[in-house]
Formats: structure tokens, C-alpha cells, sequence
């Protein structure tokens, strides 16, 4: 079973971000961003910067179930990290809670944060939540995946030791990639780590006809920019304003997560580029999963600690990474 083989980047690095900016906010209208039908609904008791606090009546939330609030026409995402009492929970925004007012209608999902999955997500770029950021129109798919999967067990997993050939020349010889495995780049910035993965990129998508997902955790927005315009300049991804919208033909996904976004979104948007690369592992593909960068990724986790209250060990990490 072809498996995900996942280069994680460290905290030296420079390099990359998300793509473009999120689209500007709308204004209040007529019509809720956020239906409330047949779900249950609670209210909006606090708000403290990136966590609020909700209050349901007779109805309490599982844990990492995704809530939905219509936060000035626009739809807000909270997902459930603590149980306060009977009745109220405490979740993590998902997006900035500007504006957000106490009272507002809260409506629970009922299943946790999912996001779209399949052939059309490739050549596009979302945000933690599965929407687009490429201005290239809405990302419709076949079906959606939550964010929070259990891992595969040992059975499921192939014990057969194989190497991932880079056609890089320096990395099959000295330091080749074993199948399903886990490589770390570290260096200073500019030593060509993110040259390097895109190099990995184009290689596995012409030579093998692999699939490739990136994760921007709390990068910048302008070099993220930068390289999307480079897969569709080196022809790993199609350009949608000269195809009619379409990116049929693209080998690789980006979803991002702003250095500028709460912690809550850039925690869980290493998990929505996971998703989106299981499900191409779950189809039998080859598929390379890409995380720059990987201590962006627990800085988040850190910060959600500290806003719930958890009591920090040694210089503050976080207690657990869950």
C-alpha cells in the first residue's frame, strides 16, 4: 500500500508561508452566513481574544466538535477544547473573533472540523477550514474528511523497507528517503531547504506521477505566494486563470495557515493538509506530505495551552501536543 512520506521543516528556516490573503470581510447582510436548522444551538457567554465560550441548554458538545457562529455575515468556526460544567464549553476560534458579541447564536455541527478531499483540491490553496484562498472560485468535491482520524494500526501498515527515489542524485546516494518515512531539513535561512522541496516536488510528480500536499504553518504570506506561482511556472500545477477556473492536470495541494491567524487555526492546519494526503494514501497513491514548519506547528499548540489555562512545564511548552 503506497504510503505518506512527510518532510517536516525546523525552526531555523526563513522560508515560506500561505499563499494570498484571506478574502476581505464582508459586511453584515440579510442573510446568516451560519444556518442554525435542525442543530443545537447555544450562546456566546465570552470572548477572550481566540477563545469563547458557549452555553447550550441541555445540550453539550463533544470535544473537538466544529461550532458555527455568524460572526458579522461571515462564518466563524469553533472547535470544542474543554467542558466547563453541564452545559458551556470552551473552544478555540478557528478565524479572528473581532466583532463577535456575547449572545450570538452558536450552532454545533455535530462532527469536528472537515475539510474537501480528492483530485479537485489539487492545484488549489485553503485555509485551515477547507476554504479557498486562491481566488479561483469554491473547491467542490466529491466528499469531505474530518480532521481528526485515528492513525492506521500496525497491521494496516507495510513492514517492507523501501527507498523513495528523489532523482536528486547527493540524496539517493548519501542520504536516501526510506518509503513512508519522516525527513527533517534544518538550516539557516537561504541554504535552499524550500529549493529542495520544491525540487522533490517536480521530481515525484513527473517521475513517479505522485501527488504532493504542503502545509503552511504560520508562515508569511509572501513567499507561500511566491511558491505557488513556482509550481505553476515549473508545471506541477496548472494555472486556473488560463484554463477556465479549471486546475485538472495539477500534482500538488497547498493548504495554509497564516503567521498573522489565531493559534487554534495554525495548530490544526497541519491536520487539514494530513487529511487531505490520507485520503490520496487511502486511494493507493504515492504521495508526498509537506510541513514548513514544524515548530511553528507546536508554537501554535504551545499558545493554545496558555490560552486555556493549562499549567505549562519547563520554558512553557505545552503539556501534551493532543
Amino acid at each position: 500500500m503506497a504510503r505518506a512520506a512527510t518532510a517536516a521543516k525546523a525552526p531555523a528556516t526563513e522560508k515560506a508561508p500561505v499563499a494570498k490573503k484571506a478574502p476581505a470581510r464582508k459586511a453584515a447582510s440579510d442573510t446568516p452566513a451560519v444556518s442554525t436548522a435542525g442543530k443545537p444551538v447555544g450562546k456566546v457567554s465570552q470572548v477572550i481574544g481566540a477563545v469563547v465560550d458557549v452555553v447550550f441548554d441541555g445540550h453539550l458538545p463533544a470535544i473537538l466538535n466544529a461550532l458555527e457562529v455568524d460572526n458579522n455575515g461571515n462564518r466563524l468556526v469553533l472547535e470544542v477544547a474543554q467542558h466547563l460544567g453541564e452545559n458551556a464549553v470552551r473552544t478555540i476560534a478557528m478565524d479572528t473573533t473581532e466583532g463577535l458579541v456575547r449572545g450570538a447564536v452558536v450552532a454545533d455541527t455535530g462532527a469536528a472540523i472537515s475539510v474537501p478531499v480528492g483530485d479537485e483540491t489539487l492545484g488549489r490553496i485553503m485555509n485551515v477550514i477547507g476554504e479557498p484562498v486562491d481566488e479561483a472560485g469554491p473547491v467542490v468535491t466529491k466528499s469531505r474528511r474530518a480532521i481528526h482520524q485515528e492513525a492506521p494500526s500496525f497491521t494496516e501498515q507495510s513492514s517492507e523497507a523501501q527507498i523513495l527515489v528523489t532523482g536528486i542524485k547527493v540524496v539517493d546516494l548519501i542520504a536516501p528517503y526510506a518509503r513512508g518515512g519522516k525527513i527533517g531539513l534544518f538550516g539557516g535561512a537561504g541554504v535552499g531547504k524550500t529549493v529542495l522541496i520544491q525540487e522533490l516536488i517536480n521530481n515525484v510528480a513527473k517521475a513517479h506521477g505522485g501527488y504532493s500536499v504542503f502545509a503552511g504553518v504560520g508562515e508569511r504570506t509572501r513567499e507561500g505566494n511566491d511558491l505557488y506561482h513556482e509550481m505553476i511556472e515549473s508545471g506541477v500545477n496548472k494555472d486556473p486563470k488560463e484554463n477556465n477556473g479549471s486546475t485538472a492536470g495539477s500534482k500538488c495541494a497547498l493548504v495554509f495557515g497564516q503567521m498573522n491567524e489565531p493559534p487554534g487555526a495554525r495548530a490544526r492546519v497541519a491536520l487539514s493538509g494530513l487529511t487531505v494526503a490520507e485520503h490520496f494514501r487511502d486511494e493507493g497513491q504515492d504521495v508526498l506530505f509537506f510541513v514548513d514548519n514544524i515548530f511553528r506547528f507546536t508554537q501554535a499548540g504551545a499558545e493554545m495551552s496558555a490560552l486555556l489555562g493549562r499549567i505549562p512545564s519547563a520554558v512553557g511548552y505545552q503539556p501534551t501536543l493532543a
